[in-house]
């Protein structure tokens, strides 16, 4: 347990972090599933008409630290990927 004043204060801000990096964590993975579930059902072209909103939550998540850049931009050029093979296929 925290004993020093900053170290309680600490806590408090890491709770108050963790609220908003949810929001965008739980964000992207609520695209992805759903991008993901829309290529496994074969239906490539509502996957990419969704791809921009992918696209869109991995760069704020990115912007504001919650993840890394190059993660973003693995993950969203995985997901392209995996909608281009399901357009060909």
């Amino acid at each position: 347990m925290a004993i020093t004043k900053s170290a309680k204060k600490a806590i408090k801000q890491n709770k108050a972090r963790r609220v908003l990096n949810l929001v965008y964590i739980n964000k992207i993975k609520k695209l992805v599933k759903e991008t993901k579930s829309l290529i496994s059902e074969k239906k490539a072209k509502e996957a990419q008409a969704n791809l921009p909103n992918v696209f869109q939550a991995f760069d704020k998540a990115a912007k504001v630290g919650v993840i890394k850049k190059n993660n973003a931009s693995r993950h969203k050029s995985r997901m392209a990927k995996m909608i281009d093979r399901a357009l060909k296929g």
